[in-house]
């Protein structure tokens, strides 16, 4: 029986089931650290009105520079996560030092669409979240 549900769960792929394997990749994808660093391969990083958004490869260095506040643990973690799930691909190129570039894959470019709205729709609507926070605060009191 418990077997059955696994198969069906497994063909259906529902995220509303506790046994579901998709429910670890929305885990993982809606992580902060993995909206912005699939929004900065994207080629989002650029904030300039009429920028092109062009995803590019970026090194390790570049992207901890402009993913503010991640720790290096951090950073490696998720790197590696979406290595696995086929979001990025790891280049090393033998140079001295080697050079290692973190590139969105088909897949990940077609994640960084939707966390690109994400990311945007957060920054629009912070000034209303912080005022309906601020509301709800001053009434909890």
């Amino acid at each position: 029986m418990k077997a059955d549900k696994k198969a069906q769960a497994k063909a259906e792929y529902n995220a509303f089931l506790a046994i579901c394997p998709s429910r670890q990749l929305l885990d993982r994808i809606s992580d902060k650290w993995v909206v912005l660093i699939l929004c900065a391969l994207g080629g989002d990083a650029s904030e300039q009105p009429g920028a092109a958004h062009v995803p590019k490869a970026m090194r390790y260095s570049e992207l901890a520079r402009i993913l503010a506040g991640v720790s290096q643990k951090m950073l490696t973690q998720t790197l590696r996560a979406l290595e696995r799930d086929g979001l990025l691909t790891r280049t090393v190129t033998p140079t001295v030092p080697v050079t290692v570039t973190y590139e969105l894959t088909d897949l990940g470019l077609s994640l960084h669409h939707l966390t690109r709205g994400l990311r945007q729709w957060a920054q629009t609507h912070m000034d209303q979240v912080l005022a309906n926070r601020e509301k709800h605060d001053a009434r909890a009191c």
